[in-house]
């Protein structure tokens, strides 16, 4: 992940919870300190994050539409889940996401 591609991240996530996300708040969802985490955000939005921090974005995206559900996550394409199903399921599982994001924010 870039720079470039964090800073839209956190505006891509800020908008599938229904607020903006500040560098604090990305800090938070990175589980860095509250002390110099936003500066590390900030940093991180031109130079990109590390690979650890980046695996765990990757799973939050999952929150906004905007980015995919990652393969394997996506158990809604299994012969055992009725087509018709599928695209409430899926739903279902981005609103989860979301809920967790909202939850770690506090």
């Amino acid at each position: 992940m870039t720079g470039p591609e964090l800073r839209k991240l956190r505006d891509d996530l800020g908008e599938a919870i229904g607020r903006p996300l500040t560098p604090a708040d990305m800090a938070r969802l990175c589980g860095l300190p509250a002390v110099g985490g936003a500066e590390k955000i900030r940093r991180w939005e031109v130079t990109g994050p590390t690979t650890q921090v980046t695996e765990l974005l990757r799973v939050l995206a999952m929150a906004s539409e905007r980015y995919p559900i990652l393969e394997k996550f996506d158990v809604f394409d299994r012969h055992d889940v009725p087509v018709h199903d599928r695209p409430a399921r899926r739903q279902a599982f981005r609103d989860q996401i979301r809920e967790d994001v909202r939850r770690r924010l506090g």
